[in-house]
């Protein structure tokens, strides 16, 4: 990246709509087929274009990406998926059936479970698509954010010319984000607790 920064930055730049295009037709196949690496590749979209761009074009496209596999996964292969679910599925079902929007924002929130499986069993469950779509929506914002920000300090660190080494984590534009992600990381603790406060509450 140190070496290739120029060019990158300059082809980004000459055909951004392009790029950000390209992009947002990776993710959307990454998350429809259930690929390894969403993570990297919200790093990458920090690094290339910004948390300001990244974003929002993360979060449209991995919930486009949701989306098609649930509609896959309830309309057209609704039996084989549900094999590959395993028993998983049956220890969701409960929070699902209770409150479908509030389970899937805590599961989108909070890494429970893989995130390729939270896609699949909500179709298998009845869960209404317009839920399904804002709760993916809004649950996977704060973690864009973050990983976006990381890549978006590395691109700053680059940009004045500088190689990265364990300093960068000095650098308030990669200290931030880094920051927030032990944020993220220590989310599962009052969520959980709220949640489980919330189901003895309900009969």
């Amino acid at each position: 990246l140190h070496r290739h920064h120029l060019a990158l930055a300059g082809w980004v730049g000459a055909h951004q709509g392009l790029a950000m295009a390209l992009f947002a037709l990776v993710y959307v196949a990454c998350v429809s087929f259930s690929l390894p690496g969403a993570v990297w590749l919200t790093l990458a979209g920090g690094y290339l274009f910004g948390t300001l761009t990244t974003a929002p074009l993360v979060v449209i496209s991995a919930t486009v990406g949701a989306t098609i596999l649930f509609l896959l996964a309830r309309y057209v292969f609704g039996e084989a998926w549900r094999h590959r679910a395993g028993p998983a599925a049956e220890r969701m079902a409960e929070g699902f059936r209770r409150d479908a929007f509030s389970y899937l924002l805590v599961l989108r929130l909070v890494p429970l479970f893989p995130f390729w499986l939270v896609n699949l069993v909500p179709a298998f469950l009845g869960v209404r698509l317009r839920t399904y779509v804002i709760a993916t929506a809004l649950g996977i914002i704060p973690g864009t954010v973050v990983f976006s920000g990381v890549g978006a300090g590395l691109e700053e660190i680059l940009g004045r010319g500088e190689r990265p080494d364990p300093g960068i984590l000095n650098e308030p534009r990669v200290l931030a984000p880094l920051l927030g992600l032990a944020a993220l990381a220590l989310l599962p603790i009052p969520v959980k607790r709220w949640w489980q406060g919330r189901m003895r509450r309900e009969p």
